[in-house]
């Protein structure tokens, strides 16, 4: 066998997918009310369409912004909304937020009949994904349309959809590619009309073998679609690690992949350009992944944008064991949550559950200079010195350490003997560098 496409650096976490890779996709519960907040994405945050009192329906939008850079947001239930008001969100920042009481009675999203697939221009392809609200599921929430406006002297020629799905525990891609083939070719060749380019290459990692059967059954016909199994490691879905490891074409710091000819984008969005083209359908549900050792049944389920995580627990069986970690996302780019409030958004991925078992909670010790974090990092990065920085309040250094380029992977994080948490360090100073440059 030939030797699998990767990148320098990474990490070898245990992958636990085997928790849930075998369930196939279910519909959630529906919750009782739902609360969605207005800001989903990197950019400008959206203002309200609706007050207290009003009735929505499947689908309607409830959000918008003017900005070029923003996504609207667009109602997940049919109900009543109760009020609009700021709620902490998943970072436990406050976002305007609108919730609804849920009907007891949902109907079916109607679907809208579009034009011919094949016969959109990359105009109108742009502008379903603007209505639609779609941005990037794989969490990053970049809004889609945006990417799919590369600057005119950047031309695209590959489209790389990203189903690597690195992260330990998650299987909700995985589930969608096999599921859902020909609908995420379908959404691929949008995404490869949009920009022009002159193919579209699947990076999937060597432990999802049925996933690249599946696709390349499908399109062994298609001369403009490559499918690439790449070696299991993390964080081989990263977009800088992946357009490396399919092209060779290296992303230089601070620039973005239309710099080096490539667009990337993950499975969900792919899947959701498809029904925004071919149903009308907004971004108002998400397939992701409720699992972990602490919940009693795993699944992969499709959720309303809204839904509380403790909606989604009790869906699973609720807890078992002995949890101690709460993770919206997965274990090592989510974010750590203190209850189960937190709703659902569109770059919700999964809600990770861990017990004391597979944790490790040792305290923040002193630096031992062991440089593991060094060998760890995929962007070539001395975290331990963006952490001296930040621990002195030195944003300055931090950026010339390189914050800004770190894209928070947590594999220095993993690697720490000392138990640092690198990326809560790096988070800091990024926001810190943000507010100097704002000043």
């Amino acid at each position: 066998m030939a030797e699998l496409k990767t990148f320098k650096g990474g990490i070898h976490p245990p992958y636990n997918k085997e928790l849930a890779s075998g369930k196939a996709i279910k519909n959630a519960p529906m919750p009782a009310e739902v609360i969605i907040p207005l800001s989903q994405h990197i950019g400008a945050p959206n203002e309200a369409l609706v007050q207290a009192g009003d009735r929505v329906e499947v689908g309607q939008k409830i959000g918008e912004a003017e900005a070029f850079v923003s996504a609207p947001v667009h109602s997940s239930v049919a109900g009543t909304v109760k009020e609009v008001v700021e709620v902490p969100n998943f970072t436990g920042a406050k976002v305007k937020s609108v919730v609804i009481t849920v009907d007891a009675e949902q109907p079916e999203f109607a679907k809208k009949t579009g034009k011919d697939l094949e016969s959109l221009t990359s105009e109108e392809i742009r502008d379903i994904a603007k209505d639609a609200g779609l941005v990037g599921m794989g969490g990053a929430a970049f809004p889609t349309h945006v990417k799919l406006t590369p600057p005119k002297d950047k031309p695209v020629d590959t489209v790389i959809i990203n189903a690597v799905e690195c992260e330990p525990f998650l299987t909700c891609d995985h589930r969608q590619m096999l599921e859902r083939t020909d609908d995420l070719i379908a959404g691929a060749r949008l995404l490869k009309a949009a920009v022009g380019a002159s193919k579209v290459i699947f990076g999937i990692e060597a432990n999802k073998m049925d996933a690249v059967d599946a696709l390349r059954s499908k399109t062994s016909s298609l001369s403009d679609v490559e499918v690439e199994v790449l070696e299991v490691k993390y964080p081989e879905g990263a977009e800088k690690m992946l357009i490396f490891a399919l092209t060779g074409r290296k992303v230089p710091p601070g620039k973005l992949p239309s710099e080096v000819g490539c667009l990337v984008q993950n499975v969900g969005t792919a899947i959701a350009l498809y029904e925004a083209a071919a149903w009308g359908k907004p971004l108002y549900e998400r397939v992701l992944t409720v699992t972990g050792p602490g919940v009693r049944e795993p699944a992969n389920l499709l959720a309303a944008i809204g839904t509380p995580i403790s909606a989604l627990i009790d869906a699973c069986g609720g807890f078992v064991g002995n949890p101690v970690k709460l993770i919206m996302g997965g274990p090592m780019t989510g974010w750590a949550q203190s209850d189960t409030g937190a709703t659902v958004v569109k770059g919700t991925s999964g809600i990770v559950v861990l017990t004391s078992d597979v944790v490790e909670m040792g305290e923040e010790a002193e630096c031992v200079r062991c440089g593991k974090c060094i060998d760890a990092c995929p962007m070539f990065l001395s975290p331990n010195f963006i952490v001296q920085a930040a621990k002195r309040g030195q944003w300055d250094k931090a950026e010339m350490w390189g914050a800004l380029d770190c894209f928070e992977c947590g594999c220095c994080s993993f690697e720490c003997p000392a138990f640092i948490p690198h990326v809560d360090y790096v988070r800091k100073a990024k926001a810190e560098i943000a507010a100097m440059k704002k000043k």
